[in-house]
């Protein structure tokens, strides 16, 4: 990395900070890698060696300032602002008292409650030595998802890209499936899973995980991941949830995500259709809600679309078996660091930014039944929210 490009990163940090104007400052602080985002915030090499304590000061105004120990004083040396270099913990302590004097509010990797878990990097103790300077720490929640979840357009392109390409192996897959079952060539759910993972791979792109391929009652598991010895078949007349995430290897480039079902029979059973329509309306509820307030100039907060979601299915009865968030932030990571749409497992009480993406994913799993779950990703920008991969799932297929 440059060190041009290390410069005009902090010129951003420092305008973000400004922005915010009841924080006088951001300070990152890593010991052995324990905040991989203050890496990726500050455009550091992670796979570097580092074994002390360091920090980072980037004042609203000013030059920038490290604090590094003396046996690793070029930990920093990509980017700018003085150093001050320490040995016992004392001189740490001491120097960082004077570095912190007279702030009133700064930012750190720390997320009150551990609401927003994601965020939480600084360790306790550390928190407990900042604040006993007599400083008061917030978190750096909204300041990460500027860095972390809003996209640049070549990034956006290689979303269209990538969610594009998984919606037509959705219908590959469900092609296979009718294929297999229609000659008789047996077809379990690792074998489906396999034939998705080789035709993401062949169509240029990667993922961190291989994808879901769940059936009947595995469906009601929602991270379900069928093994090579222990994986079952895939018959006529049984429900089939695939769930599939990938990105283009290119560096930089971000990822699509999205769930389908189907059934393999010509008639898709009552219950499962009433299912579907529920979490179908929950879905399309909780992204009519977001376009509505962006049409009316606000950016809504994570929880919020949660609850909107959350509230359409429990009014349908089966809130006890919607288990999960209603959708995460989607960035160089599947599960990224923007704001989550989440009021269930976290209180996500950060504003979705334009320019960033999301999944809206509502589910229902009926153990030892079936489960039906149906994502979409969500890009935000200044005035829309939009879907790309379309269609949009409207109703179970039927794959006979």
């Amino acid at each position: 990395m440059s060190l041009t490009a290390h410069h005009t990163r902090i010129r951003a940090i420092q305008n973000a900070i400004r922005d915010q104007e009841t924080v006088d400052g951001w300070l990152f602080y890593d010991f052995r890698g324990s905040d991989p985002l203050a890496y990726r915030v500050l455009l550091l090499d992670p796979s570097q060696h580092v074994t002390r304590r360091w920090y980072y000061w980037i004042p609203r105004t000013g030059k920038p300032v490290k604090l590094l120990h003396r046996i690793e004083p070029h930990v920093l040396d990509e980017l700018p602002g003085s150093s001050h270099l320490y040995v016992s913990w004392e001189q740490q302590r001491a120097a960082l008292d004077s570095l912190l004097r007279g702030q009133r509010r700064i930012a750190m990797q720390y997320s009150p409650l551990n609401a927003v878990p994601y965020l939480s990097r600084v360790d306790a103790g550390t928190i407990e030595l900042v604040r006993s300077i007599g400083v008061d720490v917030v978190t750096s929640a909204d300041l990460v998802q500027r860095f972390e979840a809003v996209w640049t357009e070549e990034q956006l392109e290689s979303h269209r890209y990538a969610v594009t390409t998984l919606r037509r192996i959705v219908d590959e897959a469900f092609t296979h499936v009718a294929s297999c079952l229609t000659h008789q060539r047996p077809l379990t759910e690792y074998g489906l899973q396999q034939f998705i993972l080789s035709r993401i791979h062949a169509t240029g792109m990667t993922t961190s995980s291989a994808p879901i391929a769940a059936v009947d009652a595995h469906s009601a598991d929602p991270h379900y991941s069928p093994g090579e010895s222990a994986s079952s078949p895939i018959t006529r007349d049984s429900l089939v949830l695939i769930d599939l995430w990938a990105k283009r290897t290119a560096p930089g480039s971000v990822y699509g995500d999205i769930t389908w079902t189907g059934y393999t029979g010509q008639q898709v059973p009552p219950k499962h259709r009433v299912v579907f329509e529920h979490v179908r309306q929950g879905r399309d509820g909780a992204l009519s809600f977001i376009q509505a307030q962006l049409a009316a100039g606000r950016f809504p907060f994570g929880w919020e679309v949660d609850d909107v979601c959350r509230e359409k299915i429990g009014e349908a009865g089966y809130g006890e078996f919607f288990i999960h968030r209603t959708g995460h932030s989607i960035g160089e990571e599947v599960h990224g660091n923007g704001a989550n749409i989440d009021n269930l497992e976290t209180h996500d009480g950060r504003q979705i930014l334009p320019h960033t993406c999301f999944s809206i994913e509502p589910g229902i799993y009926l153990p030892g039944e079936f489960g039906i779950r149906s994502e979409i990703d969500v890009y935000v920008t200044d005035q829309e929210a939009i879907v790309h991969g379309l269609p949009l799932q409207t109703e179970i297929v039927s794959l006979l």
